[in-house]
């Protein structure tokens, strides 16, 4: 910019020659050139002012637009979400392991209100009552006839109750789609499956979650897309399941228990063909979590995995087992029975007087407490806990719901030579009826330890050997001989061989110390006993069976001949045709080394 002199000589030389002022050109010069610095200014502030005026006409106009795209836009709940996603409703099917359907979803509509929408919100109120009789008619006029602007009426509807809605005329009441969990089987297996319900709402999609059971455990697998809605194949029969739940229940009646558990298990799979128990709830209707009292008192308590028990006898056969395989005893050897046996000032007794001495084999068909706690005692408590440890009772089972995890033993806080002998016949330990499945897998398929799954898998791997086949096979041959000869026999079933093992354990008290005339009465079995294909384990909660002068509790009177009934309806029903048991299986022996 070329800058104008105040001074320019051109001018002062021209004024001087007329004799006038050279200072007033200064003054004028100095004048003009404040005048253009003011215009400058100006312009530049009024360029400012206009720019800061566009962009707040900007500001304002996408304001007022997001507002009016707000006022147009349909209400919606939202819960905890990440910012912008999407509301995914679909959820992929759960099948049994011949493809049956045991979960699905189902398409239905929510309903919901707009106030300032309605009419006649006093008449819509009286409606609404008329057709869904829980809602309550002076809360829904004062919601109606208020300030709110939207609010849930119901969350699920039936078609027939839509239509009922929908003749009432009311503007204000809308519809909006919804998809919801169905399980057509009602309260079967309703323990496996658990339940769901809906995460994050909005009037046009629900997000459907799981909240128990498989559908939480597997939760992310069940709302993956990328698994194309595939549906997730589970290893129980349908038509098993509901004979197993069928029997239980009659039994649990008949022998006025409190509640009652069921485990069927593929004995060299470790695949769960049927777990029940009972009480039980239709997940379709999902009750609330007991607030207070005990938690088994609660229909949702899945006593096969969360309920932890002192199983009493059942446990015999792993300390006779342990014993065999370490070479310190062999069917015949003779066990010293004579009683009562008193280790660090407590006695230990046996149900009834079984002579000064019995052979193992004996010990584990007379039930013996005494001869099993001195096998226990030539074993010591560190071997026996490593035993036990192999087979899985220091840990929660694997299993894929959600309430597994729950179930983990209950250990002794010491383990002293007295822990030792009293967990060797089921008290001092607690473990849930599948932990006892899983124990009594490995007896029955040769030595191997099985993982249990309620997911179906044809071919799994082995899994790690903690016995012997012979050991095994042995201790299969004591256990058909306590069905056939010993406490057990109310469990024999035409042309299907059972062994197996009861157990009666006094109930503990919450206070501490035991019920004098409550027990968990416990069948641990296997079938056919001469190739085992299936666990059973059927535990009854306070059991007391009354059809003869005197009650009766023990598991013999109670569990055995409920799980003698679940062997003879499902066996046909397993593919398991009735045959004559082989001769040669009682006269398998194991040789000392």
């Amino acid at each position: 910019m070329i800058r104008t002199p105040l001074r320019p000589l051109a001018r002062i030389l021209k004024v001087r020659r007329e004799g006038g002022n050279p200072d007033a050109i200064e003054r004028e010069n100095i004048r003009l050139r404040h005048e253009e610095m003011r215009d400058r200014e100006r312009r530049r502030a009024e360029g400012r002012l206009l720019v800061m005026g566009v962009a707040f006409f900007l500001a304002f106009c996408t304001v007022g637009g997001r507002m009016a795209v707000l006022a147009q836009s349909e209400p919606e709940e939202r819960r905890a979400s990440a910012a912008g996603s999407a509301i995914y409703a679909q959820r992929a099917d759960i099948v049994d392991r011949k493809g049956r359907i045991l979960a699905t979803n189902f398409d239905t509509h929510s309903l919901y209100a707009q106030p300032q929408q309605m009419i006649e919100p006093e008449r819509a109120a009286a409606e609404l009552v008329a057709i869904f009789p829980d809602l309550n008619h002076d809360r829904l006029v004062r919601d109606f006839t208020g300030k709110r602007k939207f609010l849930w009426v119901k969350k699920k509807i039936s078609p027939e109750q839509r239509q009922a809605v929908h003749d009432i005329g009311e503007p204000g009441l809308l519809f909006g789609p919804r998809e919801m969990r169905l399980y057509p089987n009602g309260r079967l297996a309703a323990h496996v499956l658990g339940g769901a319900t809906f995460g994050r709402e909005g009037v046009h999609a629900a997000e459907v979650i799981g909240v128990a059971g498989i559908e939480k455990y597997l939760d992310d697998r069940l709302r993956d897309p990328a698994q194309g809605h595939k549906p997730l194949q589970l290893s129980l029969d349908l038509t098993v399941q509901a004979a197993v739940e069928r029997v239980l229940y009659g039994g649990m009646r008949l022998m006025n228990a409190k509640g009652a558990a069921a485990v069927l298990m593929d004995a060299h799979t470790g695949e769960i063909v049927s777990i029940a128990s009972l009480p039980d709830f239709d997940p379709n209707d999902r009750p609330r979590p007991l607030t207070k009292g005990d938690a088994s008192d609660s229909p949702l308590f899945n006593r096969s995995v969360q309920g932890v028990y002192e199983l009493g006898s059942t446990f015999k056969i792993f300390a006779v087992a342990q014993a065999m395989e370490l070479g310190l005893v062999n069917p015949s050897t003779e066990i010293d029975t004579q009683g009562p046996l008193r280790q660090d000032g407590f006695n230990i007794r046996d149900f009834r007087n079984y002579g000064p001495k019995l052979s193992t084999t004996k010990v584990i068909v007379k039930s013996s407490n005494i001869g099993t706690a001195r096998i226990a005692k030539m074993i010591g408590a560190e071997r026996q806990q490593d035993f036990l440890k192999s087979l899985g009772f220091f840990e929660a089972t694997p299993l894929e719901i959600i309430e597994a995890a729950g179930g983990r033993p209950l250990l002794p806080q010491r383990w002293t030579e007295l822990s030792t002998m009293t967990i060797s016949y089921g008290h001092g330990l607690s473990s849930s009826p599948l932990h006892l499945a899983v124990g009594y897998a490995a007896i029955a398929n040769g030595g191997r330890r099985v993982t249990p799954t309620i997911l179906h898998n044809p071919n799994p791997a082995p899994g790690p050997r903690v016995m012997s086949q012979a050991t095994a096979e042995a201790a299969r041959v004591m256990l058909r001989k306590v069905v056939s000869e010993g406490t057990a026999s109310m469990g024999e079933v035409p042309g299907y061989a059972v062994a197996g093992k009861t157990g009666t354990a006094d109930k503990p008290r919450p206070q501490g110390g035991y019920y004098e005339d409550k027990v968990i009465a416990t069948f641990a079995s296997f079938f056919p006993a001469h190739d085992p294909k299936y666990v059973l384990i059927v535990t009854l909660d306070e059991p007391v069976e009354t059809s003869g002068s005197e009650p009766r509790r023990t598991a013999g009177w109670t569990a055995v001949p409920v799980a003698a009934e679940i062997i003879a309806r499902v066996a046909p029903l397993l593919g398991l045709r009735p045959e004559i048991e082989p001769g040669r299986l009682a006269d398998i022996t194991l040789t000392s080394n």
